[in-house]
């Protein structure tokens, strides 16, 4: 709900921290793994809301969040028409036959 929030309040910062993961590391641990220094930058601004939110969802008070930078893991593929196409030809080759006899443009 607080995302859903974010995302018409402040798309920048929602946009921002979109691409973050959480991970339960134990009963007490969270660890929060960050794409890059600016995202969390912008997510340092809607922290302590984010965090009391939730701990009073998940009714766990005592959670301790640790943070991780993990650039690699955590890019966003941008889809284009091409690429779509193409993982739609590893399921069903027909389609590459499809595309040699119509020529469709996919730029």
């Amino acid at each position: 709900m607080l995302l859903k929030t974010l995302r018409t309040k402040d798309p920048v910062v929602f946009n921002a921290i979109k691409a973050f993961k959480l991970a339960k590391i134990d009963e007490k641990v969270i660890q929060i793994s960050y794409p890059s220094d600016s995202a969390k930058g912008e997510f340092d601004k809607i922290s302590i809301e984010f965090f009391n939110h939730f701990k009073h969802k998940v009714n766990n008070h005592s959670i301790i969040f640790e943070f991780k930078k993990d650039h690699e893991n955590l890019k966003i593929e941008i889809m284009t028409t091409k690429k779509i196409f193409e993982k739609f030809v590893e399921m069903n080759p027909l389609l590459k036959d499809l595309d040699d006899l119509m020529k469709f443009d996919l730029s």
